[in-house]
């Protein structure tokens, strides 16, 4: 029986759970091998982190990066996670999960833990990741540094697995309807609207990279698309052919998954192959637009997870397998600790001093709103036992973070010249090389002396008429990717291959956020309108279903569709919003958190949420109140709105970085409505912390409150908490797979 909850266990089946004195007692078994490990870890975390830190030089190598980051997260999972899992959250098996209890074959379906792990980093792993650090890169590595490795044990991981966990308890519930739950009419309402526009936005901009990436490249459309007929066929092999044999399918779809990129290569060099998948950009927003509607209303089991799970080899295969590079070639990094441009502010890729706005710029590398989104969106809905929502939740998010060391690293792997010609505007350098090089060799920095030659040679080697302003972040870190890869693999003839390749793993990388990410907004819309109208709740009713999807894809389409058809405006004009934003619902998610934690009585917990909630509310109030009153036009919207209203009203007929009337009229029109965005965006994120806050006191007064969670019910299935099983949990597997069928309850899972 479990003391918290009551629950028998049927004496007709094995047990559901471990006994928890044997969980506690496997976690305190330290043998003097198990020490020496962890001596070792933690000795070298310290050195690579006093390399980084404390030893200046000319030149680091980057192998201390992989190092300092793998040693942290090693410890931060084992010691830190499992604290939380202890103290705060206390995890219970023999409760059922949402997808045991209310399971319907389509968005509750127990999944295979490590299939949900694919599933569920595929999803949270979008562009943030990639781009920001490659963009906050020219503030030196050591502030990413820290902000991308502390910040994640701290505050991104923590926020993941709690959002996940407390979303489990509550049924799957979406953040809006939690915080609606926990924080009554006004927080939960500004919470719903928050939510809800923040998706938007955030879809349409990770859609936004994925048709810039994949336009003009048939490469990338046909080893992209031909993701999906793989996936279908991982579905159905796992559903109705071989259920339970995930390792033969991860076989299988890995040996798919190659063959398509390789072949993708060769048919985008054939005259047909070209002609067939080489297509415009609004084309590939069209394409993106149906397939994230009929990924959100087809049963989970049958295209998203597998998708999810498959894309998952590529991305953390492609991660880990760079991560080795470097360990093998030990590249060199020449960027300062710190550059001149963190204080100053005047930075060519990204406006602004470093507080606050390395910290948004880096948004998904450390911690990202967009994250509670879907740890209370999908994942939730697919958990087998409570136990794995720290692996899934907590680890997760750990390997998201190495992604972004890894494009840190990349991107500082490069020359410093060649790095801020790629990221400076095309109104900086003109777009040409000698204009790039004029450029870059005028803002002064040290050891910097940029020559036509390198930028002619670096776009020759990577197959590329030109890399002169090629923003975004997305081009520098395959230049920095193929760099050294082809150290490793191939030398300079093979330059063209790996940076192809890595433009169509980041491609491939951000799409899987965008279908998951779809169906979670559907979800909370869902929520949402089910106080309104109870059926839409009832995410088994497929006519709600279908229009909540219409309607949130249709939202993000047309912002898609906009940015796509008007490159002065548009979606490009709101990707500045997208880090303050992201991080702005983190601080939501947190409040959220920190309401749930008051209302259970742990108040002597309660640092592990107030912790990350109290920096992100700082950091993202002080960048919104830069956003919005900063007389500077380069950082302030209004500034630059009124900059580019007086230009024309004088009769310029250009002005800054537009040239013509028109792009000026975009860019007054643009900034007006980013700054009245970023006004409401602040707005309703301090009425939820302010409410969350209100909610908290009051349940200190009361020392606890009535809890939302769910009634438990007991689970009559057993699966391992870990990505490997342990010993006693084999054990309990083999007791398992003894039962008759007759006797074994119905999964409808991959497992």
């Amino acid at each position: 029986m479990s003391a918290r909850t009551g629950l028998e266990q049927d004496p007709q089946l094995p047990p559901v759970a471990l006994d928890p004195e044997v969980v506690e007692a496997h976690h305190r078994r330290w043998t003097p091998a198990r020490i020496a490990v962890w001596a070792a870890i933690s000795l070298l975390g310290a050195v690579s982190w006093a390399i980084i830190a404390i030893v200046r030089g000319e030149t680091i190598n980057a192998i201390w990066f992989v190092f300092a980051a793998v040693c942290t997260y090693l410890i931060g999972y084992r010691f830190y996670a499992r604290y939380i899992e202890k103290n705060l959250l206390r995890p219970d098996d023999r409760r059922a999960t949402p997808a045991e209890y209310k399971a319907d074959g389509k968005d509750y379906v127990a999944t295979d833990r490590r299939v949900l792990y694919g599933h569920h980093f595929a999803a949270i792993a979008g562009a943030g990741p990639l781009v920001g650090p490659v963009l906050a890169a020219q503030m030196g590595y050591l502030p990413g540094t820290i902000w991308i490795i502390v910040g994640v044990v701290l505050a991104g991981a923590v926020q993941d697995y709690l959002v996940l966990f407390f979303s489990m308890r509550r049924g799957g519930r979406s953040l809006g309807q939690m915080a609606r739950d926990e924080l009554g009419v006004v927080g939960g309402t500004a919470a719903l609207l928050a939510t809800l526009v923040i998706m938007v936005i955030i879809v349409a901009i990770l859609a936004l990279v994925v048709v810039n990436a994949l336009a003009e490249s048939p490469w990338g459309v046909f080893s992209v698309g031909m993701t999906i007929p793989i996936a279908l066929f991982m579905g159905a092999y796992l559903r109705f052919w071989r259920p339970g044999k995930v390792t033969e399918i991860s076989v299988i779809g890995f040996v798919l998954l190659i063959a398509v990129i390789a072949g993708g290569g060769a048919i985008a060099g054939t005259s047909w192959g070209a002609d067939l998948f080489l297509l415009d950009k609004t084309t590939i927003a069209w394409m993106i637009v149906v397939y994230g509607f009929v990924a959100a209303v087809l049963p989970v089991w049958m295209l998203l997870a597998p998708r999810d799970y498959l894309s998952t080899f590529m991305k953390i295969g492609t991660i880990v397998m760079l991560a080795l590079a470097i360990v093998i070639v030990r590249p060199v990094l020449e960027s300062p600790a710190v550059s001149e441009f963190a204080s100053t502010g005047t930075g060519p890729v990204v406006s602004g001093s470093l507080f606050p706005f390395l910290f948004v710029t880096i948004a998904c590398g450390a911690l990202s709103g967009f994250h509670a989104l879907i740890s209370s969106g999908t994942t939730p809905k697919l958990v087998e036992k409570e136990r794995q929502t720290r692996m899934i939740g907590y680890g997760g998010m750990l390997m998201e973070s190495f992604v972004a060391i890894m494009a840190l690293v990349a991107a500082l792997s490069i020359d410093r010249g060649i790095y801020f010609a790629m990221n400076s505007s095309g109104a900086a350098t003109g777009g040409t090389v000698e204009g790039a090089v004029a450029f870059v060799n005028g803002l002064g920095l040290a050891g910097v002396d940029l020559t036509p030659d390198m930028l002619t040679q670096t776009a020759a080697d990577v197959g590329e008429e030109s890399i002169v302003s090629r923003t975004g972040g997305a081009p520098t870190l395959a230049v920095g990717l193929a760099n050294i890869m082809a150290r490793l693999v191939g030398g300079s003839g093979m330059m063209a291959f790996w940076y192809h390749f890595a433009i169509m793993f980041e491609a491939l990388f951000i799409l899987t956020a965008v279908d998951a990410g779809t169906r979670v907004a559907r979800f909370m819309l869902q929520d949402s309108l089910g106080n309104l109208f109870p059926r839409f709740k009832d995410t088994s009713w497929r006519p709600g279903a279908w229009a909540a999807t219409a309607i949130m894809v249709g939202a993000w389409g047309a912002v898609l569709l906009m940015g796509v058809t008007d490159p002065l405006g548009g979606i490009n004009t709101l990707f500045p919003l997208f880090g303050i934003a992201n991080q702005l619902l983190a601080a939501i998610a947190l409040a959220v958190c920190m309401a749930i934690v008051a209302k259970l009585g742990l108040f002597r917990y309660l640092w592990v949420v107030v912790l990350p909630l109290g920096f992100a509310a700082a950091v993202t109030i002080t960048a919104s109140m830069y956003k919005i009153f900063s007389p500077v036009p380069a950082v302030g919207y209004f500034a630059q709105h009124n900059a580019f209203r007086d230009a024309l009203a004088a009769g310029e007929t250009s002005f800054g970085t537009a040239t013509s009337v028109e792009a000026m009229e975009a860019v007054v029109r643009n900034t007006m409505i980013q700054g009245v965005l970023s006004i409401v965006f602040v707005s309703l994120a301090i009425v939820v912390i302010l409410t969350a806050i209100a909610a908290t006191w009051k349940s200190y007064r009361r020392k606890a409150s009535a809890s939302s969670e769910d009634p438990a019910v007991l689970s009559r299935m057993f699966a391992p908490a870990g990505f490997l099983a342990t010993p006693e949990e084999k054990e309990l597997e083999k007791q398992w797979a003894a039962l008759p069928a007759s006797r074994r309850p119905a999964r409808t899972g991959h497992h």
